[in-house]
């Protein structure tokens, strides 16, 4: 199993967009994705280093698997 990055929500928020997500609204620190097909909704906290179950539930929710961030985050550099 692939290591899971530590990341800021920013940071995650660049790598969901390269998936098909758009951002719709930011409500304080939280900012809001939304994709079409399939629709899915996800909320990212704007922090500097998001918790490691927070980033798992994110990535559950979104079907985004561990394995294709690292490879959105290595193409990313």
């Amino acid at each position: 199993m692939s290591q899971l990055p530590r990341l800021s929500g920013r940071e995650l928020v660049k790598v969901l967009v390269k998936v098909g997500f758009l951002p719709k609204r930011q409500h304080g620190s939280h900012i809001i994705l939304r994709r079409e097909e399939p629709w899915c909704q996800a909320v990212i906290p704007d922090h500097k280093e998001l918790d490691r179950g927070t980033l798992r539930a994110i990535l559950r929710q979104t079907e985004v698997s561990v394995l294709q961030l690292n490879q959105l985050l290595r193409e990313n550099s």
